[in-house]
């Protein structure tokens, strides 16, 4: 059954046109600062407390369910908090489409879709073709970190990165403590409350690694060409 759309109408959520005229992501908030994406945001908790906590950084949230939209651009609104602006739009069309070279400080992926079964492991977003594909985006020393709840998902992606030179990684194996001044979201505190892991995983992005042609990325699975914004 397909869900009913809400629009959107709070300031902070990007509507598909503004993305349109946007030379950059950058162009979408007032002030030239740091960048930093997160990808899936979910109903927004993350988000809210890592904006507050890092007032000299934008923040661009995403999301394919119009749902976690809604309630993120509800907690920012009510937070008062400008420095965030959300999207609803699939992570590989936003930086094919939007992204530019070098252009992000960080990027945090916390519990993605974790597609348990092994006939669907495939379909994980993170994957060595994606981390390969955002060290284009990532500036010199630009972070990555990524959360998930799934040991096999943290150690599967943990095995890509002698393969993938291009990051060095802050934690030779996923670890159960948040890096320093990681919030912790409702979600992972559920899990956490139960004495139930949350598998973390910290890169950084090495200097002198030179990525110079902007990724291709063809239409393929949950990629939404056409269905950004409120559609």
């Amino acid at each position: 059954m397909t869900q009913r759309v809400i629009p959107i109408e709070s300031p902070r959520f990007v509507q598909p046109a503004e993305f349109a005229a946007a030379a950059n992501l950058a162009d979408l908030f007032p002030d030239n600062r740091p960048l930093a994406l997160e990808i899936g945001c979910g109903i927004g908790d993350f988000m809210v407390q890592l904006a507050a906590r890092h007032p000299a950084i934008n923040f661009l949230a995403i999301d394919i369910y119009n749902q976690g939209c809604l309630k993120t651009c509800r907690r920012l609104d009510a937070a008062g908090l400008a420095n965030v602006r959300v999207m609803r739009i699939e992570a590989r069309q936003l930086l094919v489409e939007g992204g530019g070279r070098q252009s992000l400080e960080a990027v945090y992926i916390n519990c993605p879709d974790p597609w348990p079964k092994k006939r669907h492991r495939g379909r994980r977003l993170l994957n060595a073709a994606f981390l390969q594909m955002l060290l284009y985006f990532l500036k010199p020393q630009g972070e990555l970190f990524f959360a998930t709840d799934f040991s096999d998902y943290a150690e599967g992606v943990a095995e890509l990165l002698p393969d993938l030179p291009g990051y060095a990684n802050l934690e030779p194996l996923p670890v159960n403590v948040a890096p320093a001044d990681y919030p912790v979201s409702k979600y992972m505190r559920r899990f956490l409350d139960r004495d139930e892991p949350i598998h973390f995983l910290h890169w950084r992005r090495r200097d002198g690694v030179d990525v110079l042609e902007p990724p291709e990325v063809r239409q393929g699975f949950r990629i939404r060409w056409g269905r950004a914004g409120n559609d």
